[in-house]
């Protein structure tokens, strides 16, 4: 049946596609503004299931995802619910434990459980009395001309409705852009990365916090990684993201000890040895893919929102926080031109499709800093020259984690200041170095050292050397 012929009321359908987290969120935006919203979900309704399918890859809440949770009246609540982390925290192999802090003191993420905030947002979006949810709903076919959208339930019937405006918010194997794939001069490209990810639980010791909680813990191993998230339950999650030819050589339990005794030692007795022999083949290695396309709209009837639009691998914490800001883009948009769905779409592409693909390539990289970077001495040096000079001019000079992690600064902007500031520093730094070697070299001309006095220690250094390489 068409439902929306029968609606008494000439207010426009917003059809939601995909109940997940933008997905529910978007419905609430867009319910608050009050239109008729129905959300439409392929999976029976998590509240009610008994096993939750999808990822669980943890979520990092940050400024972009509050500031729109705010706009719903939802950051108080769910930011009550996750767990602050201040700092990263590198474990190298020999035990030691350095923190490297995210920001300024008082600056945190949130460590956010994926299901439970899901199950928030959808519970949120049906207190609006002008929202219907509607679960065991697949998409089979809709029409960019018309609005005419076909659903497939499980028992397979059939139901079809119109909608004034489309909003694609289902995933990153999107169902609603395989139509903009039917259509020319439509961009689209999709990458896996050749490492995949395997996720392990470090249960609580004596009912707490087997390690601190209030940081990501990180093993960075150059080529490979580990990560460990705090979880309400004072379990940890570990995420270990390796290459998929290093997963397959594992095959065997002793030979996964073997591989967390060389590499993750200080870890084996927190996850346990018959847990971790077990959970590592519990499941295979999964697949991480970036997705990138554009445009994000057709006409005025449909637009594309979170990873629907742009998967982006997790290494900068952004995916959630990228896709929660498309809704608040959105909404701001729609003040601006006063929810004219044809100018709203094409300035909502205008505007989000270079922030989108920027972060998307920021994360790529993100993955090389944190397996390898925070390894650096220089890397190290560099942080803590970023900070002292924000410190110094907080408005000039702002490190890259600040502008994408704390603040609302759009995100290609944020990689074209942190290119000049990298410029800037790195002459400026190469100046001083200059500078340094100029003026001790102009001290030893202007005073020259006493040869006869240096010749002494020279000589017992130069003995001392032979000694040591001949014993």
């Amino acid at each position: 049946m068409e439902k929306s012929a029968d609606r008494p009321n000439k207010k426009k359908v917003v059809a939601v596609v995909g109940g997940g987290l933008v997905g529910a969120l978007n419905a609430c935006f867009f319910a608050k503004r009050g239109f008729d919203v129905e959300v439409f979900e392929t999976r029976e309704d998590i509240r009610q299931a008994k096993i939750v399918k999808g990822r669980s890859i943890n979520l990092a809440l940050s400024h972009r995802g509050r500031q729109s949770l705010k706009h719903v009246g939802m950051e108080e609540k769910i930011v009550s619910q996750g767990i602050p982390m201040n700092a990263r925290m590198i474990h190298s192999r020999n035990g030691k434990q350095s923190p490297i802090p995210y920001g300024k003191k008082g600056q945190y993420i949130l460590s956010v459980d994926r299901a439970n905030l899901n199950k928030e947002l959808l519970t949120e979006a049906e207190t609006y009395p002008n929202t219907k949810l509607n679960f065991d709903h697949k998409l089979q076919d809709w029409s960019a001309e018309t609005g005419l959208m076909t659903f497939v339930r499980s028992d397979g019937s059939k139901e079809q409705i119109k909608a004034d405006l489309i909003v694609g918010c289902d995933g990153a194997f999107s169902a609603i852009r395989k139509q903009f794939l039917r259509r020319s001069r439509f961009n689209y490209s999709q990458t896996y990365i050749p490492h995949g990810y395997m996720e392990l639980t470090m249960p609580p010791i004596n009912g707490e916090f087997a390690m601190k909680p209030n940081y990501l813990h990180i093993w960075p191993r150059n080529t490979f990684m580990m990560i460990a998230l705090p979880n309400l339950d004072k379990t940890f999650t570990c995420t270990l993201f390796m290459p998929f030819d290093e997963f397959e050589k594992i095959t065997t339990g002793d030979e996964v000890i073997e591989f967390f005794q060389k590499y993750f030692p200080d870890t084996i007795p927190l996850l346990g040895v018959d847990a971790l022999k077990k959970d590592y083949f519990r499941l295979p290695a999964q697949a991480m893919v970036s997705v990138k396309c554009s445009p994000y709209h057709i006409g005025d009837k449909c637009v594309l929102m979170g990873d629907a639009a742009h998967a982006v691998v997790p290494f900068y914490g952004q995916g959630m926080n990228a896709g929660f800001e498309d809704c608040i883009v959105f909404d701001e948009i729609m003040d601006q031109l006063n929810e004219d769905f044809s100018a709203v779409l094409h300035e909502y592409t205008r505007v989000r499709v270079p922030d989108d693909h920027a972060i998307a390539d920021l994360a790529m990289y993100n993955y090389i800093e944190m397996r390898a970077h925070v390894n650096s001495k220089w890397f190290l040096f560099r942080k803590y020259v970023d900070n002292f000079l924000h410190f110094l001019m907080p408005k000039k000079i702002i490190p890259l984690y600040t502008m994408v992690t704390f603040t609302r600064t759009r995100y290609h902007q944020a990689v074209e200041r942190w290119h000049w500031q990298n410029k800037v520093i790195n002459r400026g730094l190469l100046l001083c170095a200059t500078g340094a070697v100029l003026g001790g070299s102009y001290m030893l001309m202007k005073n020259p050292p006493d040869i006869n006095k240096l010749s002494i220690p020279a000589e017992k250094i130069w003995s001392r050397l032979v000694a040591f390489g001949t014993s």
